[in-house]
């Protein structure tokens, strides 16, 4: 399995000089994600998405030994399909902004993974997050509730031609570490209580 970190965004929420995975929380934010996939064991490797937006967070990461891929830097779901393009094997797909992710929930998130399934998107109840004092304006209803996507997915690779019109599955995990994505100045002032 390969570990994919979306690294190259522009962070514009955030209103700050500084690019956003470079925010510090103990090290950059962008290395905590990156640390909590290889003290997990379980990727074969590990490449982070970057772009022309973040080309202080791709330095840092090459410095680490991160392999880097670069993209247009156009969006989100247009990086990660051009990066998506050049694997054949499965994949754990997380956004670099999840300062609280670490090696275990990564296991329990893999646990997840049926390759059955083109793509599968890890989600937590709106309840959760709100009990957590934070927001979210990405959602989808799933079994009966609001949900708010993680930034984190399990994909086969094999399986995809294209990202549109995908079958997407979806599982909920309520827990701090995924939950707690930086897309705002106030999540990385509530960062500081967590």
């Amino acid at each position: 399995m390969i570990g994919i970190v979306m690294a190259g965004g522009k962070g514009t929420r955030m209103n700050s000089d500084n690019e956003k995975l470079l925010l510090e929380y103990g090290k950059p934010i962008i290395l905590h994600v990156v640390d909590s996939l290889k003290n997990s064991k379980l990727f074969s490797k590990i490449l982070a998405v970057t772009s022309c937006n973040s080309p202080k967070t791709k330095k840092l990461l090459e410095e680490n030994g991160i392999e880097t891929f670069d993209t247009s830097g156009t969006g989100y779901v247009e990086d990660l399909n051009s990066a998506l393009k050049t694997i054949n094997d499965h994949v754990l797909v997380t956004s670099g902004d999840l300062p609280l992710l670490d090696e275990e929930i990564i296991q329990t998130i893999i646990t997840q993974f049926n390759p059955d399934k083109i793509w599968t998107s890890v989600l937590v109840t709106r309840k959760f997050l709100i009990s957590l004092g934070l927001e979210s304006d990405c959602s989808v209803n799933f079994q009966d509730q609001t949900c708010h996507y993680t930034g984190i997915s399990l994909v086969n690779s094999k399986k995809i031609s294209s990202l549109e019109n995908l079958d997407e599955n979806y599982v909920i995990i309520d827990d701090r570490r995924i939950a707690f994505n930086l897309n705002s100045e106030k999540d990385y002032d509530l960062l500081g209580t967590a």
